[in-house]
C-alpha cells in the first residue's frame, strides 16, 4: 500500500497548496466568495460537476448499482437533469443578478422582505450538506489508513477547512478543477473498464444477475419520482449550486457550461450504477451495499491505480464539501448576520482596499466557524441518510416555489412568498414528524402547500410595486456594473421606493 499512500498524501497536500495560492489571489469580496465571476467555460464545467457529483454520488451510486442494478443510476442522473434544467432554463438571468446567495435574489424580486426566513431555511441545508460529507471522509479514511471515525472525520474536515478558509472560491475552483480531473481518470477511466472486465463482461454479468437488475425502472416509479422531487428540484434552487453559476464569466458560460457539466454527470451515473452491477457479480453477499465500492476498489484493482481511484472518492467528498461549506458560511455572514446587524449586501459593488480587505476578512471568518461546527456536528451525527433528508426535505418544501415563482410568475408578492416558505417549510417539518424523516409524503404535501400558500397569498395582496418589478428586470436582463452600485438595492428609499401593503 505504500505507492497508494504516496499518491493519497500528494494529493492532500496538493490541496492544501491550492489553498495558499487560492489566498494570494482572493483580495476583494467577489474574489473570494465567487473568483471575481470570471470563470471560462472549460474550468465552470469542471468546477460545476465537481461539486455536484459528491461521495453520495460516487460511493452510494455504486451502491445503488450494487443493490438495484442499472436503475440504480436514477439518483445520480435525476441530479444532472436537475444541473441540464438550471443550465438551459434559469442559469444565465441568474449569473447577470451579479448577486452572492439565493436570498439577495428573492429580495430584489420581491423588494427587500424576504432574505432572512430564507437565508435560515438555506443555512440548515448547506450546513446538513456540509455535515454529511464531512461524515464520508470516516468511510474512506478507514479504508486508506484504518482511522478511527473521529480521527478520519477531523483529518478530512480540518484539510478542507484550511484550503476554503485561505483562498475561498479561488481555491475551491481550482482544487474541484484538480479533483474533476481524477475523478474522470479514477472512476470513468480506470474502474469502470476494469470492474466491467473482473466481472466477467456484460454477458456474464446478465447471464448471473437477475432480469431486473438490467430493467430501467427495476428501482420503482414512486422512487425516480422522489429523486426528481429531491434532487432535481434540489439542484435548481440550492445556494451551493448557485454559487457556482455566479462564477461564470458570462451568461453564455453558465447555460453552456452548465449544460456540458449536466451531461457529463448522466454519463457518472451510468458508470457507477456499472460498477456497482458488476461489484454484485464479484461480491454477492456484502453486508451493505455501501461497501460496494470500497471493496472493489480494494481487491480488484492494482497497486498505485487502486490509490487514485481512493483519491478519486477522497475528490467527489472534498468538492461537495467544500462547495457546502463555502454557501453555509456565504449565507450565514450575508443574509443572516449582515442582515441582524442591519447591514445589507448591493452585489459586486465599488468599495474601498479596506472595505474588501474587511468583507474577505469576515467571510474567511465565518467559513472557519462553520467548519468547525461541521466537523463537531459530522462527529456528533451518526444517520446521514436522515440528516441530508432533513435537508433536502426543507429545501425543496420551504423555497421551491417562492424562487421559481419568482422568476417565471410576475404576480407573485412579498406576502406570498413568506407564506410559502413558512407555510411549506412547518408543514415538512410536521409531516416528517408524522409520517417518518425517510418517507416519500412529507416533499409531496409540503410542496403542494407551500405553491398553494404562494399562489392564494400572492393574488390575496397588492401587487409589488412597479419600480421594484422594473430594477429586477433591468437585473434579469444584465444592465447592472459595478459603477451602478448606487441603485443595486432595491430597499433603498431614493433608488426605489418600498412595496405598499394594504
Amino acid at each position: 500500500m505504500a505507492v497508494d499512500y504516496t499518491v493519497i498524501v500528494l494529493y492532500l497536500a496538493g490541496m492544501l497548496a491550492m489553498g495558499w495560492w487560492g489566498m494570494r489571489r482572493a483580495k476583494s469580496k467577489s474574489e473570494f466568495l465567487v473568483a471575481g465571476r470570471r470563470l471560462g467555460p472549460w474550468m465552470y464545467s469542471g468546477t460545476m460537476a465537481a461539486i455536484v457529483l459528491g461521495g453520495a454520488s460516487t460511493i452510494g451510486g455504486v451502491g445503488l448499482g450494487y443493490k438495484y442494478g442499472l436503475s440504480g443510476a436514477w439518483m445520480v442522473f435525476t441530479i444532472g437533469l436537475g444541473l441540464l434544467a438550471l443550465s438551459v432554463f434559469f442559469s444565465a438571468r441568474i449569473a447577470r443578478l451579479k448577486v452572492y446567495t439565493v436570498s439577495e435574489m428573492l429580495d430584489l424580486r420581491y423588494g427587500g422582505r424576504a432574505g432572512v426566513i430564507s437565508g435560515v431555511v438555506m443555512w440548515a441545508y448547506t450546513l446538513m450538506l456540509a455535515v454529511t460529507s464531512t461524515i464520508a471522509y470516516a468511510t474512506i479514511f478507514d479504508v486508506l489508513f484504518d482511522l478511527p471515525r473521529t480521527v478520519a472525520i477531523v483529518l478530512g474536515g480540518a484539510i478542507v477547512v484550511a484550503y476554503s478558509t485561505l483562498g475561498g472560491m479561488w481555491s475551491i475552483t481550482l482544487t474541484d478543477m484538480v479533483q474533476f480531473v481524477v475523478k474522470t481518470i479514477g472512476v470513468l477511466i480506470l474502474l469502470l473498464p476494469i470492474a466491467v472486465i473482473k466481472a466477467g463482461g456484460f454477458a456474464e454479468m446478465k447471464a448471473q444477475l437477475p432480469t431486473e437488475y438490467f430493467a430501467p425502472l427495476g428501482i420503482g416509479g414512486e422512487t425516480i419520482f422522489t429523486y426528481v422531487l429531491i434532487y432535481t428540484f434540489g439542484m435548481l434552487i440550492g445556494q451551493d449550486i448557485w454559487q457556482r453559476v455566479f462564477t461564470a464569466r458570462t451568461d453564455k458560460v453558465a447555460k453552456w457550461g452548465g449544460t456540458v457539466a449536466g451531461t457529463y454527470c448522466l454519463v457518472y451515473a451510468l458508470a457507477g450504477a456499472v460498477i456497482g452491477t458488476a461489484a454484485k457479480v464479484l461480491y454477492p453477499k456484502l453486508p451493505s451495499a455501501d461497501d460496494a465500492f470500497a471493496t472493489i476498489v480494494k481487491d480488484e484493482l492494482p497497486m498505485g491505480v487502486r490509490g487514485l481511484v481512493l483519491a478519486a472518492a477522497l475528490a467527489a467528498v472534498m468538492s461537495t464539501s467544500s462547495g457546502a461549506l463555502i454557501a453555509c458560511a456565504t449565507v450565514a455572514n450575508n443574509d443572516i448576520w449582515s442582515r441582524l446587524r442591519g447591514l445589507t449586501s448591493k452585489g459586486d459593488g465599488v468599495g474601498t482596499g479596506a472595505d474588501d480587505h474587511d468583507e474577505v476578512k469576515g467571510n474567511r471568518l465565518f467559513i472557519l466557524l462553520m467548519g468547525i461546527a461541521t466537523i463537531a456536528i459530522a462527529i456528533a451525527l451518526n444517520d446521514v441518510v436522515q440528516a441530508l433528508t432533513v435537508a433536502y426535505n426543507l429545501l425543496v418544501g420551504g423555497l421551491l416555489v417562492p424562487i421559481i415563482g419568482g422568476l417565471l410568475w410576475r404576480r407573485g408578492t412579498v406576502q406570498g412568498a413568506l407564506a410559502s416558505v413558512t407555510v411549506g417549510g412547518l408543514s415538512v417539518i410536521g409531516l416528517m414528524w408524522t409520517y417518518g424523516i425517510l418517507a416519500n409524503e412529507p416533499v409531496y404535501y409540503g410542496l403542494l402547500a407551500s405553491l398553494a400558500a404562494y399562489v392564494i397569498v400572492s393574488l390575496a395582496t397588492r401587487p409589488t410595486d412597479a419600480a421594484v418589478l422594473a430594477h429586477w428586470r433591468a437585473r434579469l436582463a444584465g444592465q447592472y456594473t459595478p459603477e451602478t452600485d448606487a441603485e443595486a438595492d432595491p430597499k433603498t428609499p431614493e433608488t426605489v421606493p418600498a412595496p405598499t401593503t394594504g
